[in-house]
């Protein structure tokens, strides 16, 4: 392995021995359609969430992509949102970002927010870099469409070469293209980026709607006690007054 420090001592501590890419730099101001689109109402945590496996799988962003430890900034590239299945998070924080030589394997999915100041390159420089990276899906996504050309595009690697995934417009205006590497549709849904389940016919859960689905499990298991409470007092009721008849018959035949 490559390493920042040809010192190779024992006592050096483990992270000055082993090679770490540098930090991304800061975002351009307009690059904030990557905060909103993604990461503002936690769509990137609903994707983790739903894709599960955290121990192996990555849902990530903001870090370098490099084939190797080699690393050239000038080539290399950083994504708005990394999807890596079957990899070593821990790995990937170590080297603070995506190693392909590292991982074993190049990451599965990437997708990329269009901003004025970075639409050319998502489309050009990105592709490309991608694309020779072995990445098997490349998507882009724009709120406008006036940076990519387009709203929703998606690029499917076929034989070393991306081709483009079939985008169908839906009722409303809404576009929608499948990922076959996460098994859901993404979709562009009045400017707002969507995943959407095939299987549920839904987008994909959100916090927000797991804690909305807790509440109504909660309100339906208090409604079901209380009903079997209610049901308990009036079992109890009818018994005392059976108790109550069977005494007053007692002392009736008694008497």
């Amino acid at each position: 392995m490559t390493t920042a420090n040809t010192n190779t001592s024992s006592k050096a501590p483990k992270d000055q021995q082993r090679f770490r890419l540098p930090d991304i730099p800061d975002r351009e101001p307009d690059e904030v359609t990557q905060y909103d689109q993604l990461f503002k109402d936690g769509r990137s945590r609903d994707l983790a969430f739903h894709l599960g496996n955290p121990e192996s799988t990555l849902v990530e962003a903001d870090r370098w992509i490099a084939p190797d430890a080699d690393f050239d900034k000038r080539r290399a590239r950083y994504p708005d949102l990394l999807v890596a299945f079957g990899v070593d998070p821990e790995l990937y924080r170590a080297s603070n970002g995506y190693i392909v030589e590292e991982q074993g394997k190049a990451p599965d999915f990437v997708l990329e927010v269009a901003s004025e100041s970075t639409g050319e390159n998502d489309v050009g420089d990105k592709r490309e870099y991608y694309q020779a990276l072995g990445i098997p899906e490349y998507w882009r996504f724009d709120e406008t469409g006036e940076h990519h050309g387009t709203k929703l595009a998606g690029d499917i690697l076929v034989e070393g070469r991306y081709q483009s995934i079939e985008i169908e417009e839906l009722a409303g205006g809404v576009l929608q293209g499948y990922s076959r590497m996460l098994g859901l549709n993404l979709r562009w849904e009045a400017g707002r980026l969507v995943f959407h389940d095939p299987a549920t016919g839904d987008p994909i859960a959100t916090l927000e709607s797991e804690r909305s689905r807790a509440d109504a499990a909660e309100v339906r298991a208090d409604r079901e006690r209380g009903g079997r409470v209610r049901a308990e007092a009036r079992a109890d009721t009818a018994e005392a007054r059976n108790r109550e008849l069977e005494e007053e018959l007692r002392r009736l035949r008694e008497g």
